[in-house]
Parts: structure tokens; C-alpha cells; sequence
């Protein structure tokens, strides 16, 4: 039987087995997505042996792999390139070439406003970590001016250099948006603002992501990409004060997808996208 899995270390809180076999059952695809422990030192036995199984597909790369796999690949899309990270490896005609879907998996429940004309786009982004390259990629391809928050602002303003050379964008201490301000922001009419949340803050057993609601334009959509808990204090606090609200689970689901149609051929059925959430926090 054919087959896709996950691998990273450690693997079992990984949700991918339980959505793309919710997606395989629905399509009916006689197939199976696993997890797989792979240690730092077991990645290239772990390729080498795949490589000689013809009924393996690829696989998904969470961390700490993501960057690590790369060496091991004979070719890599241009995006994951650019990020410097790989989620996905898919085998293609005899060669494994990785692919990053963490920049459409987080693009994907904005795509509806970014479709829309702005005058301009402005996203406030907390971390400068392995998940923030994804989320500062896909920001720079929605051509927003990006505000990087981190306990480091010299190694902010590097992802950003790194990312999009020569853009206008910002580095400031995560402190900055602790305390409040008293900033009059103008009208927000046909502009796109969105405070994204990609560091471990308000994830189980870390404290909260320190911000002043007083930061955050009229109107923002507050996106947090942590999945657990996947109520975090962030979506809580901006949905007391009436803003849009995205949680990781949406980039989770979409980064899924696009990996399952590299895998099986087919697109994720996403007609069941309540069902499967249904499934996941239940």
C-alpha cells in the first residue's frame, strides 16, 4: 500500500496522521500517512532507506528537521529556498525535492482580504524563529510592510534582511508592545492590518505574548499560529475587543492540504473542513 508520513523528533503530539487519514478515508484513496520517530543522526539512513521503497510518496518534516533535511535533497523548490526551510519531501521520478507549504498553509485563511485592493498592508509579527521565516516569507509575498517584534531585535532585523534585501520594514524589542501607548491611528479604510503571533508565547506551559491592545489598529485580524492550546490568550483578548480571529489550526489544515496533493494526486477534500476541526479539538 502506498503511504506518506511525518517525521520529526518528538513526533506523537503531531496531528498530520489524523488529517490526512481523515482526508484519505473521505477520498477513499487506499493509502496510509504514519508518524516516524527520525532522530538528528537517523535523517540520511532514514532517506537512504526510503529512497528504495516504491510505495512511499514522501514525507511531511516538522521540527527539528526543517533545515536540516535540505543537504539531503537533489533538488528544492525555489520558495523553500528562499525561506530556508523544507516541510515537505516529495519523491519525483526517482529524485526527492522539498517544497515549503508552511508560507501557503499561512497565506490561506487570509486570502479572502488579500484579494482585496489596499492602499497599504501592514502585519506586526512576534518571533524571530523557525516558524516566523515562513510567516515573514509569505508576509513579503502579500507585499506587507512587516513590524518583527522579538527578544532580539539585531536577529529580527536579520530574518528580515535575509528575507526581502532592500524592503521597508521594521525590528523592534518584544518589549516595545508591553506597555501601552497613547498612538491616534488614522483611518484604516481599504488598508489591511494583521498582528500574527509566531513565537511559543501563550503556548501550554509558556507565558503569554505580552501585548497592549492600545498596539493594534482598529479592525486588525489577530492570527496566532500556536495549536495548543488552540484558544490561546491572544485570540481570547482580541475577541473581547471585537476583532477577526485566526487560529493555528487554519494553518495547520492548510499546509496539510497542499502537502496531500503532492503525496496522493488528489486535492484534500476541504468540503469536511468543520468535521475535521470537529475531530481535532474533540
Amino acid at each position: 500500500m502506498i503511504y506518506a508520513e511525518v517525521i520529526g523528533d518528538p513526533i506523537a503530539q503531531s496531528k498530520s496522521p489524523a488529517i490526512h487519514g481523515f482526508w484519505l478515508a473521505r477520498l477513499g484513496i487506499a493509502a496510509e500517512y504514519r508518524a516516524h520517530h527520525v532522530l538528528d543522526d537517523g535523517l540520511a539512513d532514514y532517506f537512504a532507506q526510503r529512497r528504495g521503497d516504491p510505495q512511499w510518496r514522501g514525507c511531511n518534516v516538522t521540527m527539528p528537521h526543517k533545515a536540516a533535511v535540505m543537504p539531503l535533497l537533489e533538488r528544492i523548490d525555489p520558495l523553500a529556498k528562499r525561506v530556508g526551510a523544507v516541510n515537505t519531501v516529495v519523491a519525483e521520478d526517482g529524485a526527492l525535492v522539498g517544497y515549503n507549504t508552511d508560507v501557503a498553509g499561512f497565506l490561506e485563511p487570509l486570502s479572502a482580504q488579500l484579494r482585496e485592493t489596499h492602499l497599504f498592508r501592514m502585519a506586526r509579527v512576534f518571533g524571530s524563529g523557525g516558524a516566523a521565516r515562513a510567516v515573514v516569507a509569505a508576509l513579503v509575498e502579500a507585499k506587507c510592510v512587516i513590524v518583527l517584534a522579538a527578544r532580539d531585535p539585531a536577529k529580527a532585523r536579520a530574518l528580515l534582511d535575509e528575507l526581502d534585501p532592500g524592503g521597508e520594514h521594521h525590528s523592534v524589542d518584544l518589549a516595545h508592545f508591553a506597555a501601552p501607548t497613547d498612538f491616534d491611528f488614522d483611518d484604516r479604510e481599504r488598508l489591511f492590518d494583521v498582528i500574527v503571533n509566531a513565537s511559543a508565547l501563550g503556548m501550554r506551559g509558556k507565558p503569554p505574548l505580552a501585548l497592549d491592545f492600545s498596539h493594534v489598529p482598529p479592525g486588525s485580524t489577530v492570527y496566532d499560529i500556536v495549536t495548543d492550546p488552540l484558544d490561546t490568550p491572544l485570540l481570547i483578548a482580541a475577541r473581547a475587543a471585537g476583532l477577526p480571529t485566526i487560529d493555528g489550526l487554519a494553518m495547520l489544515i492548510g499546509q496539510a492540504a497542499a502537502a496531500f496533493a503532492k503525496f496522493f494526486g488528489e486535492p484534500a477534500p476541504r468540503q469536511y473542513d468543520g468535521e475535521l476541526r470537529a475531530m481535532l479539538t474533540s
